[in-house]
């Protein structure tokens, strides 16, 4: 007889094509990675349904991605995420984005990237970070480390670390404590 959780853990994205992955990776069936040679997993990670990534990402050890977690930029683009990191369900992540100054064409199938401007910029999450459900995070965003940004959220600049940010313009409410955190990753061999 099949467990629930064996079938769940059954029907899994084809991890072979990934450039790295560690052990206990699970990564559901039901996700678009478009670029799987630029990807990167550590050990500990757990993908939902729906998740959508069209750039190069390097993925450190315990983290949870949420259904319907979007991440952008093309073969240019980079997601970096350290460990004990999560995005939460929605969260939309821009690794490269048309300027929209004016100072040339928006990206679009046909038009020659000489006339494109864009902002390419890698978007990290230092250790023990964390996104909310829904937020969205601009190109050349780091999220410093135990920085958590609320549901809903717009992160447009870096954030400081160990600092609760929500709203949009996402901006800082108050200190996160970490002490117990970081003593349970020590137990972890972090």
């Amino acid at each position: 007889m099949i467990t629930k959780r064996q079938a769940v853990r059954s029907a899994q994205y084809n991890k072979r094509l990934l450039k790295a992955v560690g052990a206990d990776v699970f990564i559901s069936h039901a996700v678009e990675i478009r670029r799987p040679q630029l990807v990167r997993l550590g050990s500990h990670i757990a993908i939902d349904t729906g998740f959508y990534l069209t750039t190069a990402a390097e993925l450190g050890d315990y983290i949870h991605i949420g259904p319907d977690v979007c991440i952008i930029g093309g073969a240019r683009g980079l997601l970096k995420m350290g460990n004990f990191t999560n995005l939460a369900a929605g969260c939309r992540v821009i690794c490269v984005s048309d300027t929209f100054t004016g100072e040339g064409l928006i990206t679009a199938p046909g038009i020659p990237p000489e006339y494109c401007r864009l902002k390419i910029a890698p978007v990290v999450l230092e250790d023990f970070a964390n996104v909310g459900a829904n937020a969205v995070i601009m190109p050349g965003v780091t999220l410093g480390k135990g920085s958590v940004v609320g549901a809903c959220s717009l992160v447009t600049h870096n954030t400081e670390p160990w600092t609760i940010y929500a709203g949009i313009p996402a901006r800082p409410i108050k200190k996160r404590p970490r002490a117990k955190m970081l003593r349970f990753a020590r137990a972890l061999g972090y």
